[in-house]
């Protein structure tokens, strides 16, 4: 761990072990993603009748094969529990308005290896009777219908065998990249982000780095889901977009960043906690694109049909019960960003230095607390893909 002033124990995670080292907060403290999750959540629920749309578009498999769902970037909260069994209850309605029996169901949950499954599974409520019907399961509460296991792995890669899925889920987890570009951290190259953690504001050539570095992950996260997909299956995304053409506008990501995030590394740099360089060797690695950059990705794939493909206006991502509590504005702020990059920071400055960082986000957002929750608002890329 860095000590107070100690800078030279700072150590930078290579890219390389990025997977092995980044998830969202785990445990259920007041900085954990289970905690900080309910803004995504009510984003979420609010694109219920786009997943619906979605769903009505998958073809109905015989109902003596297991029909199999998949969560891609499930993180550790309640979200994808729900979202898995809004899908489940739905195809089984779908199974049963056809005159057949629903099949057994199986859900993967799938996240990197450092994800807090336990906290995840914890959650999970038991699984009925294998006696009970289809019709005394939809209309209980507290069991589950379906067979539940975690794959762990990066979704950029193969996770499953060839044409085994039915339906693949992600939501707010395509705008995080594999890796932060290598350029980006090379002092030498034009792209090296000097004096930024995250490219909102940046220069063109940092820019264009992150963006071909996203073009080259969707690539590799569609070229891995045509293999494993049936024929007739579908996938529903969802990532942070943006509204703007020009990429160093990273809209509500940006700001969430690019601001009051921002100026707290400046704050250590300049109290002598951190050197400017142990700053500019550290960087968000994520990419809101626009929703014509999607696009270009999907096609030049050339696997997938786009059914549905639209920018929706989420919201704030902060978790505020009074909006008036400039103090609770300011520990939404930090909670979000911890909650999200908590283990990153961890990981580069020690967990001490990490709490000073976050205390001076804390205290940032409370004095702007009125332009925090006006200005840091999120679009989200919506797109439903079938596979022939």
């Amino acid at each position: 761990m860095a000590r107070r002033g100690d800078i030279n124990n700072i150590v930078v995670v290579p890219n390389m072990k990025l997977e092995r080292v980044f998830s969202m907060k785990g445990g259920n403290g007041e900085a954990s993603y289970a905690n900080n999750s309910q803004a995504q959540a009510r984003h979420a629920r609010s694109m219920l009748h786009l997943l619906k749309e979605t769903l009505e578009g998958v073809q109905l498999t015989s109902p003596q094969v297991p029909f199999t769902v998949v969560d891609l970037g499930c993180s550790c909260g309640s979200n994808t529990i729900f979202t898995i069994e809004t899908i489940i209850k739905h195809m089984s309605k779908r199974y049963e308005a056809a005159g057949y029996e629903a099949p057994e169901f199986s859900a993967f949950f799938s996240d990197l290896p450092s994800n807090d499954f336990n906290t995840l599974f914890h959650l999970l409520p038991p699984l009925a009777d294998p006696g009970v019907s289809m019709e005394e399961y939809l209309a209980a509460k507290g069991h589950r219908s379906y067979f539940a296991a975690a794959v762990p792995g990066s979704f950029h890669k193969r996770l499953f065998p060839s044409r085994s899925i039915n339906l693949f889920h992600s939501a707010f987890s395509l705008h995080w990249l594999s890796q932060v570009p290598d350029s980006v951290v090379d002092k030498k190259s034009t792209a090296y982000n000097k004096g930024r953690v995250f490219i909102h504001g940046a220069n063109e050539d940092t820019t264009n780095a992150y963006k071909k570095q996203f073009q080259t992950d969707l690539s590799g996260f569609l070229r891995s889901r045509a293999q494993e997909m049936m024929n007739g299956g579908s996938m529903f995304l969802l990532c942070l977009g943006r509204t703007s053409v020009d990429p160093t506008d990273q809209g509500g990501a940006g700001l969430l960043f690019g601001t009051h995030f921002q100026d707290s590394w400046n704050d250590l740099v300049l109290e002598g906690l951190i050197t400017s360089e142990q700053r500019d060797s550290f960087n968000i690695p994520v990419y809101a694109p626009s929703i014509q950059e999607f696009k270009e990705v999907v096609e030049a794939n050339g696997s997938f049909t786009i059914d549905k493909l639209e920018v929706f206006k989420g919201g704030s991502p902060l978790v505020v019960n009074q909006p008036d509590d400039e103090s609770e504005v300011g520990r939404a702020l930090a909670n979000s960003c911890r909650s999200v990059a908590g283990v990153l920071v961890d990981a580069h400055i020690g967990e001490e230095l990490s709490k000073e960082l976050f205390l001076k986000v804390e205290h940032k957002g409370t004095i702007h607390a009125k332009e925090v929750l006006e200005q840091i608002q999120f679009f989200h890329i919506v797109a439903s893909l079938s596979f022939a």
